[in-house]
């Protein structure tokens, strides 16, 4: 698999139930509910699974965080991630999770949170540039794979930080849980 693909989502059908790291291997196991059917098609070896709805608001501060590439398949509802930087580990819920291609080298990378990346195609990009007020913060320079940051300066200022990290006019399949930043009109 290359190191990034145009599939803002590839599969986010159903939810997760248990994420739990091996202290052995720092593995994470992921387990969806029965709604979850993961395999070889919809949930690729070498994709990225994003945990988390970092929205900007109080709604998704439970969520899980963090994200990690698919290392193995081990049932329909069950996938096994490559190490589990940034993971945070849950038990019984129900939390939101998407897999897409975006580059796998970022669930390793300290600078961004697993649910700060985002696959920005160029209609999200270009409501947003035209857009004003805070809605115009989130502009990337450039559609691709996007690292967004929000925060509050020493000032008491909203402030958004916004990085292309892949340049792509390619993307695809979006995602909704980027729509509260990243509006499709």
């Amino acid at each position: 698999m290359s190191l990034w693909g145009t599939n803002d989502t590839i599969y986010s059908t159903g939810t997760i139930k248990k994420i739990e790291i091996d202290s052995t291997t720092s593995d994470a196991t992921v387990t969806g509910n029965d709604d979850v059917i993961w395999n070889t098609t919809n949930s690729p070896i070498g994709s990225v699974i994003t945990f988390g709805n970092d929205d900007g608001t109080d709604a998704g501060k439970d969520s899980p965080k963090g994200s990690g590439v698919i290392k193995s398949i081990t049932s329909t509802t069950v996938v096994v991630l490559n190490g589990s930087a940034g993971i945070t580990t849950i038990a019984d819920a129900q939390h939101v999770y998407n897999i897409s291609e975006q580059p796998t080298y970022l669930p390793e990378d300290s600078n961004y949170g697993g649910n700060e990346i985002y696959g920005v195609d160029t209609t999200e990009q270009g409501v947003v540039s035209a857009a004003s007020g805070k809605a115009h913060q989130y502009a990337p320079p450039h559609a691709g794979w996007v690292g967004i940051q929000t925060y509050v300066d020493a000032h008491g200022n909203y402030r958004v930080k916004t990085e292309t990290l892949v340049a792509s006019s390619s993307i695809s399949n979006d995602t909704s849980v980027d729509n509260w930043a990243l509006p499709q009109s």
